[in-house]
């Protein structure tokens, strides 16, 4: 899903997209028994992303990961950064991988609310679980990661009270 609803998705949404195509059998949740952590499904997206001109986090370690400055202090130095899994800077666009706590760890919230105060992020990809599967007092429950994160994206770009500054793409998986 693309937003806002009355805009044309930017061209190099279908680009972003087939990667997840592409690696669909690998990191799908509706057919996957458990689905793959966010770092995981980075990690077998990642040289495709690159190629496509992304720089994308690489680890852990504070040198592998991507940062958007938020504010700039003394010097133009950034004085807040905040994470993010991937960004292209020609495209003005970042990219989030949500897996297990997408939606119940509230993720969704945080990724919409620091893409609001990035620097240079015209476009936010928010890719999220299709289905995620856990155990809850002996009973399996499946929550519904995507259509939860859309519902949220109508309510946010389908209300009259607000306009967020950036476009955003929801990307089950």
């Amino acid at each position: 899903m693309s937003y806002p609803q009355t805009e044309p998705p930017a061209p190099f949404v279908e680009k972003i997209v087939s990667v997840f195509r592409q690696h669909l059998d690998a990191i799908g949740t509706i057919e996957l028994k458990k689905g793959l952590s966010s770092d995981a499904v980075l990690a077998l997206l990642r040289n495709d992303l690159l190629l496509l001109g992304f720089v994308a986090e690489a680890g852990k370690r504070a040198a592998e990961k991507i940062a958007r400055p938020v504010f700039f202090g003394e010097n133009g130095v950034p004085s807040l950064r905040y994470e993010i899994d991937a960004f292209h800077s020609e495209w003005r666009c970042g990219l989030e991988i949500e897996a297990g706590r997408a939606w119940m760890g509230n993720a969704v919230y945080r990724d919409l609310i620091q893409a609001l105060v990035m620097v240079e992020v015209d476009t936010l990809v928010l890719a999220v679980p299709n289905t995620y599967r856990y155990v809850t007092k002996e009973k399996n429950v499946i929550s519904k990661d995507y259509e939860n994160t859309v519902s949220i994206a109508n309510a946010l770009y389908g209300h009259s009270r607000m306009r967020l500054p950036y476009n955003l793409v929801v990307i089950g998986y």
